[in-house]
């Protein structure tokens, strides 16, 4: 039998990540987030690999950092976050 699901409400805490905040994000992920990367050419992007449980993944400039109901670290692409989260007072 096929169940549908729907999300729990829970509060998380999330980090835009820029080439002029990557020292925010490291601080941020408790030093999870290295190795950042900036393209040398017009438009060229920022890129930093972020541990997480399944182990490195790669966050490419204006993607969210978001820290996990157990403390782990992953990055998720903008238009996913913003259908998924919304900014709480």
């Amino acid at each position: 039998m096929i169940n549908k699901y729907r999300t729990k409400p829970c509060e998380i805490e999330a980090i835009e990540f820029t080439r002029q905040n990557y020292n925010d994000v490291v601080g941020f992920t408790d030093n999870k987030a290295k190795d950042l990367i900036i393209e040398k050419c017009i438009n060229g992007k920022a890129y930093c690999k972020i541990e997480t449980l399944e182990g490195d993944m790669v966050a490419t400039e204006g993607d969210f950092i978001i820290k996990g109901l157990r403390g782990e670290f992953y990055p998720c692409k903008p238009d996913v976050f913003n259908k998924k989260y919304e900014v709480i007072s």
